[in-house]
């Protein structure tokens, strides 16, 4: 009886990872409920403590209390702290844990990071999530002391570095949580370079994945480059200059965003609205202010995101990737996906199409339920809101504020999706793969 119970009990290195992601939320909503984490020093509601917990660990930056006024030092700590564990993934810092102390990864625990990291094989893993761990924090310090140089004249010594510390760890995780107070973002220092390039620059590197930077890192040529990494980069390049260009013609005559700005901030504040998108959740110009192009063109973006293995959501640009060359290898008449001269095998176009219905289907229903739960939201702010939390993003025009407590759950539910991944949630409620020896007769069917 014991024996039955406990292998109904043994979870899968999917269930495990979903699992762990969802202890991690619940304990930083326990910490954020305590008064001494609020500014006020009163017990926060805990439905906002669980919705702040959750975007912070799925960093998204969706919130319903404002984060620059509402928490104390010790609560932003909490979320910053949060934000760095859902950006790396809780099996990364398990594994630093466990080598700090001596002890030895398990054949599962070395799973658990694969499913964690992405990774196409076990074989380095440690060595890669050592490697994660010293880029990230390098990062982030780079990062913090440009930041630094900003920040300190604004705030003052001790306020500034914080205020550096906690905006590069946001910014490299792709959380999107600010603390200038007043859910302004980042709309004051639209024309300042220093800050836009670099929190862009954290943005771009954070999510771009760890196995991609590993390669630039030992860079050889272009032709030693994995057909990943030159997929990934690609399409970030050209969804980033892509996205920046139409951004610049949507807005550059519309003076609720950039009209009214010099060239620099025009280029700058394009630019960033190109690159925010990709799961960060920063804005530099008014997002309910923009035009419905402007609009649409940020929901394409969220619902891409970033690259496996980073810290950004989305459905990944190399999914996108896929989908865009099989589009392509169709119209051709070619019968399989081909990119830069490598033809990709079937189950991975199978899979990339499996992530992007199961994604499009969840913003559909969770957009379908929210139209009838929050009434008098349009249609518009409502795809915009989920799409955001889906994609990890953090973006919103102004909805997040206003949500019903049911619209709260919804939305910290399409977060958690969104950061483990639609496919994993998928899996990790199913028991086993089920792998079938039997072969159907094929058969026709008309399609277009």
């Amino acid at each position: 009886m014991k024996t039955n119970f406990s292998k109904k009990l043994k979870l899968n290195p999917v269930q495990i990872l979903a699992l762990g992601f969802a202890i991690v939320i619940f304990t930083g909503a326990i910490l954020l409920t305590l008064p001494i984490a609020s500014a006020d020093g009163n017990s926060t509601n805990f439905l906002d403590c669980i919705f702040t917990s959750t975007s912070a660990v799925c960093v998204t930056g969706l919130v319903t209390v404002d984060t620059g006024t509402h928490w104390n030092y010790f609560g932003k700590t909490v979320i910053m702290c949060l934000i760095e564990i859902g950006g790396l993934g809780f099996m990364s810092f398990a594994t630093l844990l466990a080598l700090l102390v001596g002890k030895k990864i398990t054949l599962k625990e070395r799973l658990l990071l694969q499913e964690s990291m992405n990774s196409f094989n076990l074989q380095g893993l440690v060595k890669l999530a050592k490697y994660v761990l010293m880029f990230t924090f390098s990062v982030e310090l780079i990062g913090a002391l440009l930041l630094s140089t900003q920040f300190i004249p604004d705030y003052g010594l001790a306020k500034g570095i914080y205020f550096s510390i906690f905006h590069a760890i946001s910014a490299f995780c792709n959380a999107g949580f600010d603390l200038i107070g007043n859910f302004s973002s980042l709309t004051g220092y639209a024309e300042n370079p220093v800050i836009i390039l670099t929190i862009g620059s954290l943005i771009v590197i954070g999510g771009l994945g760890f196995a991609v930077w590993s390669e630039i890192y030992n860079y050889r040529g272009i032709k030693k480059l994995s057909l990943h990494s030159k997929v990934v980069i690609a399409m970030t390049a050209f969804l980033v200059f892509g996205g920046a260009i139409l951004m610049f013609i949507f807005e550059v005559n519309n003076p609720e965003t950039i009209k009214n700005m010099s060239f620099k901030g025009k280029i700058l504040s394009s630019l960033f609205a190109s690159i925010s998108p990709r799961t960060a959740g920063f804005n530099s110009i008014s997002t309910s202010g923009m035009t419905t192009a402007g609009i649409f063109l940020t929901i394409i973006l969220m619902f891409i995101g970033g690259s496996p293995g980073s810290t950004a959501g989305g459905i990944k640009t190399s999914t996108a990737g896929i989908l865009l060359m099989t589009l392509v290898s169709v119209i051709k008449g070619r019968e399989d996906t081909e990119v830069f001269k490598k033809r990709i095998p079937k189950e991975i176009v199978y899979r990339a199409f499996a992530i992007s219905t199961l994604g499009l289907g969840l913003v559909i229903i969770v957009t379908m339920i929210l139209s009838i739960t929050e009434v008098g939201a349009s249609f518009e702010y409502l795809l915009y809101e989920v799409t955001s939390a889906f994609g990890t993003v953090g973006l919103t025009l102004g909805l997040t504020q206003k949500l019903s407590s049911i619209g709260k759950v919804l939305i910290a539910l399409t977060m958690y999706c969104g950061r483990v991944g639609p496919m994993t949630v998928a899996i990790a409620l199913t028991n086993k793969k089920s792998i079938s020896s039997i072969k159907y007769p094929e058969d026709k069917i008309l399609v277009g």
